[in-house]
C-alpha cells in the first residue's frame, strides 16, 4: 500500500512538473518592454533622488558642490563632473559618493553607467 501511495504521489508530481510553464527566453516574458534601454526619468532619478538629493538638493548642502534635482542638472554632472567616476570608488576612498555614506550597490552603479553609455537620454 506505502508503494502504491508512494508511485502515485510520484506521478502526480512529474505531471505537475513537466506540465508547468517554463520561459526559455526573455521574449517569451510580458511586461519588460523597454527594460533594457535605462533612461533618466525611468530608472536615474529615482536613484539620484534616493541616495543624492539629501545633500545635492536645490541648494545643495553638506558641501555638496552642485544640486542633481534636474535631467539637466544630473547629465551635467556626468558629462562634466565625474559623477560616474565618484559613485564607483571604493567604499571609504577619498571623494567616493554619497560622502560619508555606503556605495552604492554595483547594480545601480551599472545602471548609471548604461544610462550614460546609451546616450544620458531624458
Amino acid at each position: 500500500m506505502k508503494k502504491n501511495t508512494f508511485l502515485i504521489s510520484l506521478f502526480v508530481l512529474g505531471t505537475v512538473l513537466v506540465s508547468s510553464c517554463t520561459n526559455d527566453s526573455s521574449d517569451d516574458l510580458s511586461g519588460i518592454d523597454g527594460l533594457d534601454e535605462v533612461t533618466y526619468t525611468n530608472t536615474v532619478k529615482s536613484i539620484i533622488d534616493n541616495h543624492c538629493i539629501s545633500c545635492h538638493a536645490a541648494t545643495p548642502i553638506n558641501g555638496a558642490p552642485m544640486s542633481l534635482t534636474t535631467y539637466e542638472n544630473v547629465k551635467q554632472a556626468v558629462l562634466e563632473r565625474g559623477l560616474l567616476n565618484r559613485i564607483s570608488r571604493p567604499q571609504g576612498a577619498e571623494g567616493m559618493m554619497p560622502n560619508g555614506g555606503t556605495r552604492l550597490p554595483q547594480a545601480v552603479i551599472d545602471q548609471v553607467s548604461a544610462w550614460a553609455n546609451q546616450g544620458l537620454i531624458e
